[in-house]
C-alpha cells in the first residue's frame, strides 16, 4: 500500500501593505488601494474650507492614512487627503489655503473723542447770541457748537470760558473770556 504524502502545509501569506500614492491622481490612488483594501476610500480636502466635488478622479494625493508600507486588512480604513488640480499640497494637512493677509473683518478707525453739539431751537437768537459762524473765534471751541447761548445753557454748558469746547467771540458779549455768563 502506497504511504500518504502529507498535505503540503500552507505557505504563510504576507500581510498586505498599503501602497505610497502620494502624488498621484485620486483615480489612480483609489485603483491602487482597493488592491489591498475592500472598504470604500475615504477622502477629505488636504485644505480647510474646501468642498470637495462629486468627481474628483483628477484631484491629486497629499497625504494618506495608513502610510505607505503599513500593514493592513482588507477592511482597514483609508483616508486619502487631496487638492484641487494645480494646486500645490501643503505642509500639513488642515491648513488654510489661501491665509488672509488682512483682517476678516474691516476695522473702523479709531474715533476721536469729540463733545457732541447738544441741537439747537432754530430761529431763536437769545442773550448775547448771534447765529453767526466760527469766524472770529478765539480759544479753541473744539468741535462743539452752540448756535446761540441760549442752545449752551440749555446744554448746561454756559457759562463757557475761553479754550473750553463751544466757546466763541460771538457768545462772549463783553469780551471778557467768559460766554454766555449774564
Amino acid at each position: 500500500m502506497p504511504s500518504a504524502s502529507a498535505p503540503a502545509s500552507p505557505s504563510a501569506s504576507a500581510q498586505p501593505v498599503m501602497p505610497a500614492v502620494v502624488g498621484l491622481k485620486f483615480a489612480a490612488a483609489e485603483t491602487e488601494v482597493k488592491k489591498v483594501v475592500t472598504t470604500k476610500v475615504e477622502t477629505r480636502a488636504a485644505y480647510t474650507g474646501v468642498t470637495l466635488p462629486a468627481d474628483r478622479s483628477q484631484w491629486d494625493v497629499c497625504f494618506q492614512t495608513p502610510a505607505a508600507g503599513s500593514e493592513v486588512t482588507a477592511t482597514s480604513t483609508v483616508e486619502l487627503s487631496i487638492v484641487a488640480p494645480g494646486t500645490p499640497c501643503p505642509d500639513k494637512a488642515g491648513a488654510t489655503l489661501r491665509p488672509s493677509k488682512a483682517p476678516t473683518a474691516p476695522t473702523a478707525a479709531p474715533k476721536t473723542a469729540k463733545p457732541t453739539p447738544t441741537p439747537t431751537k432754530t430761529g431763536s437768537t437769545g442773550t448775547g447770541g448771534t447765529t453767526g459762524g466760527t469766524t472770529g473765534t478765539t480759544g479753541g471751541g473744539g468741535g462743539t457748537y452752540y448756535k446761540n447761548c441760549d442752545a449752551a445753557k440749555a446744554a448746561g454748558a454756559a457759562p463757557i470760558r475761553r479754550g473750553q469746547p463751544g466757546y466763541r467771540d460771538a457768545l462772549d458779549r463783553d469780551k471778557d473770556g467768559i460766554a454766555c455768563d449774564k
